[in-house]
Order: C-alpha cells, then sequence, then structure tokens
C-alpha cells in the first residue's frame, strides 16, 4: 500500500460526515492530531437531522448494516461503542410487501428466515434459502479482506488467489442469475437482489459479487441506533472530541493552498489551518476543484440513480408497516429499465418506506408517527433535470401518496402533520453530482482499483474518501473509506487489512 510521502503530524479532515469521523477516529489511534471542518452546524453530512413540529427526522441513509465497522471506529480510540450509542437489531429486518397481496418478514437468523420462506412458497424454496444464505457467507469471506477493505494502488493486486476463489464463487456471472440458482419463486428472487439498486446497477446486469450486500441486509442483520440514525455520527463527533479532536463547525473551506505538490494550509471563511495532510470528504467534483487536479479517466463518470424522499410526520399508522417496509409493484424490469436506461419516472413504483417511531417512539411527540418514503428515479443526467422537478414535485409527491394509498395505507395524505420533500433537484442543491446521493455508480469500470482512487496524481499529502471513491455507496463502506484514507496517511495496515507496524497502538488501544 502506498502511503503519503513526508511529515503528517497534523491532518485537517474537510467534512464531518461518516466518512470524515471514521478517519479522524482511525487517525487519532495512530497519533496524528487532527482538526474537523464542517460547514454544517452538526456532524453527520448526509446522516444529518431535521426538527419539525416536534419530530426528529433523519435527512440521510435509514439502513445500518455491519455494525462490527462502527465498533471498530470507537474501538481505534478506546471507546466501547456501547458508551456512547444503542444500537437495536431490527427484527424483522425488512417486511415486503407485493402486488398479489402477499407478505415475506425477511429475518436476520438463519431458522427463522428459513421457517418464513417454506411459510411463503414451501419447502424446496427454503432448502434454496440454506444455499443461498451459505453462498452468501462465503462471497463476503473472500470480498471483505481483499477487494472492500483494502487500498487499491493497481489493478495487479487483484491478481491473487482470493479473485480465483470469487470467480469460482460465480462472483462475475450476474447477479439475478446466480440468485436464480437457488430461489425460483420471483417474489424472494427480488427481496435478494433489490440492493443492485444501491451499486446503481439493474440485478440482470449487476455482478453477482455485488450479493454482498445482500449479505450485509439478510445475513449480518439490519440495526437502528436509539435517537435516529444521525445518534450515529454525533456519538463519532463526540468519541473524537474525547479523544483529542479540534471539530469546527459552520466554517465552509474556501481553498487549499499550496507549495508546490503539497497541501500547506486549508483556508475556511474563517480562518487558516496549517496542516500537514488533508483528507477531502466533500463529493469529487468539489474535492477536485479544491485540489485543482482532476485524474484523467478513459469515459466520463457514470452515476447511480437517484431517489425522491418524503419525510411524512403522521397523526396515525398503519399496523402492517415494519420499521423497513419493501412496497413492490408489479413492475420489475421495466422498472430498473426506467431507472438506468430510459430516464422515466417509475411507472410501477418499488418504494421503501421506513417507520423509525416502530422502533423508537421518541423520534415523535406522543401518539405520532414518522414515515420516509423512499421512491428510486432518474439522476438528472439521464431523467427530469433541476429545473424540471420544480414543477414535477408537487405532482409526483401526490401521485405516490395516491399510490400508497391504493396499496393499503388509507389515509396516509390527510394524517400528515408535518412534511418535507426532497428531490433530485434538492440533492443537487446540496452539491451532489447528477442530482443523486448515490454517488458514482458500481458499474464494473468504477469498482476495486477502477474506482476513483483516494489519492490525486499531482498532489502529496490529501487523501479522498466517500462514498465516490474507495471503496464506495453506503454506510459501511463508507465508515471504511474513512478508515481507508488514515491508512494512507498512517502507513499503517488496518485491522482488516493484515498485521499492523511495529510500535504502534493495538487497535481499541490509546497511544
Amino acid at each position: 500500500m502506498r502511503a503519503l510521502p513526508g511529515p503528517t503530524g497534523h491532518v485537517v479532515v474537510v467534512g464531518a460526515g461518516l466518512a470524515g469521523l471514521s478517519a479522524t477516529l482511525h487517525l487519532l489511534s495512530a497519533g496524528r492530531r487532527v482538526t474537523v471542518v464542517e460547514r454544517g452546524a452538526l456532524p453527520g453530512g448526509r446522516a444529518g437531522r431535521l426538527e419539525r413540529g416536534g419530530y426528529r427526522i433523519d435527512t440521510g441513509p435509514t439502513v445500518l448494516t455491519m455494525p462490527d465497522l462502527v465498533e471498530e471506529a470507537f474501538a481505534a480510540v478506546g471507546h466501547n461503542l456501547r458508551d456512547h450509542l444503542e444500537l437495536l437489531p431490527l427484527h424483522p429486518a425488512y417486511r415486503a410487501r407485493f402486488a398479489d397481496g402477499s407478505e415475506l418478514d425477511v429475518h436476520t437468523g438463519a431458522d427463522a428466515m428459513e421457517a418464513e420462506v417454506e411459510r411463503f412458497a414451501g419447502a424446496r424454496e427454503a432448502v434454496g434459502y440454506r444455499r443461498l444464505r451459505r453462498w452468501l457467507t462465503r462471497l463476503h469471506a473472500v470480498q471483505m479482506r481483499r477487494f472492500i477493505d483494502a487500498n487499491f494502488d493497481s489493478p495487479l493486486q487483484l491478481l491473487h488467489p482470493d479473485l480465483a476463489r470469487l470467480a469460482a464463487l460465480g462472483g462475475f456471472g450476474r447477479l439475478e442469475a446466480r440468485i436464480g440458482r437457488h430461489l425460483k419463486d420471483e417474489r424472494l428472487r427480488r427481496v435478494f437482489s433489490f440492493q443492485a439498486l444501491y451499486a446503481g446497477v439493474p440485478p440482470s446486469r449487476a455482478l453477482a459479487a455485488y450479493a454482498v450486500i445482500a449479505y450485509m441486509d439478510t445475513v449480518a442483520g439490519v440495526y437502528f441506533p436509539r435517537g435516529g440514525m444521525h445518534a450515529l455520527p454525533q456519538a463519532m463527533a463526540d468519541a473524537a472530541a474525547a479523544a483529542g479532536a479540534d471539530l469546527r463547525y459552520g466554517q465552509d473551506v474556501i481553498r487549499l493552498e499550496r507549495s508546490g505538490p503539497r497541501v500547506t494550509a486549508v483556508v475556511t471563511d474563517q480562518h487558516r489551518i496549517t496542516c500537514d495532510a488533508v483528507v477531502l470528504t466533500p463529493e469529487l467534483p468539489t474535492a477536485y476543484r479544491l485540489l485543482g487536479r482532476r485524474p484523467r479517466r478513459p469515459a466520463r463518470l457514470r452515476h447511480s440513480p437517484s431517489a425522491v424522499v418524503l419525510h411524512a410526520g403522521t397523526d396515525r399508522t398503519w399496523p402492517r408497516l415494519a420499521h423497513h417496509t419493501l412496497s413492490f409493484g408489479a413492475a420489475w424490469k421495466s422498472t430498473f429499465r426506467e431507472l438506468t436506461r430510459t430516464g422515466e419516472l417509475m411507472t410501477d413504483p418499488s418504494l421503501l418506506i421506513t417507520r423509525p417511531t416502530a422502533t423508537d417512539p421518541h423520534l415523535a411527540p406522543p401518539g405520532r408517527h414518522l414515515h420516509y418514503i423512499l421512491a428510486p428515479c432518474p439522476n438528472t443526467d439521464l431523467g427530469p433535470g433541476v429545473r424540471e422537478w420544480a414543477d414535477l414535485a408537487p405532482r409526483y409527491r401526490d401521485s405516490l401518496l395516491a399510490e400508497l394509498e391504493r396499496r393499503g395505507l388509507d389515509g396516509l395524505a390527510s394524517a400528515i402533520e408535518e412534511e418535507c420533500l426532497v428531490t433530485p433537484a434538492d440533492w443537487h442543491a446540496q452539491g451532489h453530482s447528477a442530482g443523486t446521493p448515490f454517488s458514482v455508480a458500481h458499474t464494473f469500470a468504477q469498482t476495486g482499483p477502477f474506482r476513483p482512487r483516494n489519492l490525486v496524481a499531482g498532489t502529496e499529502n490529501a487523501v479522498l474518501a466517500g462514498c465516490g471513491t474507495t471503496p464506495g455507496v453506503g454506510v459501511p463502506t463508507v465508515l471504511l473509506s474513512g478508515k481507508l484514507a488514515a491508512a494512507r496517511i498512517t502507513g499503517l495496515r488496518t485491522p482488516g487489512g493484515g498485521p499492523r507496524s511495529r510500535g504502534t497502538a493495538p487497535a481499541g488501544g490509546r497511544r
């Protein structure tokens, strides 16, 4: 692994989102002095918080998996996760509701899920589920150390026995076909392949290796922090401050000062902060603009689909809604075609409905409930543009509510007391390329060593972190992104990537 040359004693981290905070904790573990600069008034970045009418609304991700990566970040500075945050396992992880009226609860436990699959689709499918679970577990074990929790300096690093193991597991086939080897029921195949949308690729075209996301959801389990998802970055920021980090909120980075190939200072709208190294977590175009460098790529970056999100505080709820409910339309392949090829809004939408008050009622006033309705949609490069959404937004909001009422959420529209609608135009205004919070798609040409690197040629002491760079999109991978950025600076092999250098503190200990 290539590490930054020269001194790295004082590091400025730009952005107090999950990637920046993860980098901060791992840098502090290695004895670096860290200053964090965040333009917002609170930590979190995309995992922000909006308070309206007594409702505490999470504005970013709603699904948390792989809690061991969260534990690792706290342990880096000698803290115990449980002293800062309570992670509640969700049972079920999801509830899937289908157009034919059938329902399936997705359980993390193997026995419980096998029994549910047998109830839902019969004994043969239950046997197939057991085979699928074993395959997902092996797939994760092969990929995690070598291909996900890893800094790449060259595609040649792929030439390892684990690559042959991944190929033997069918990782370079197609996701949909591989899932179909184990499950014949089309509804079940959806439950284990819809995650490809997170990677920005239809299941029929996604590499089977991306089934590792289904492992995270359906085997490793789904969790929710008491106090909402924003409680996670707040707890990480508290741990970082306790370990000596200097966190500065409400400061926007204007420029970076350079001396030849090195960044010498980060200049905000309030201060000039000298540094030995810098971690940049903004969107790639912003990071490249600050650095004055843009890597050459043979093709333009392709972005994932976007999403419309309706945050609704209501005076009632609907008993059949779990914490996370997948409401599938009858259409499937045509839905992905609309999202990734034709740029149309879904004509028969599949939706994610999150009801956080099912797990933590204190996120709403007494007797009230929160519902987040996420509708995937094309990004602004492919579908309606930023200006079009100004007129489209209210009509699309009404059509979503009408569709959900047709699917059994009677009286949803009239039950709303507080709401916030977020469209690709809003994501664009927040600085997200192509109006999508899901960043660069995980096509083969934008994955692993082919994804935008966390080092930028022409700058010796800057590292990128966040969902646009290594290893990719999602809460677990963004946490890893910060950890990998820290490893570039410290030169230490990360706990998941092999032995640490001599003389360094063990993971979880203080220097």
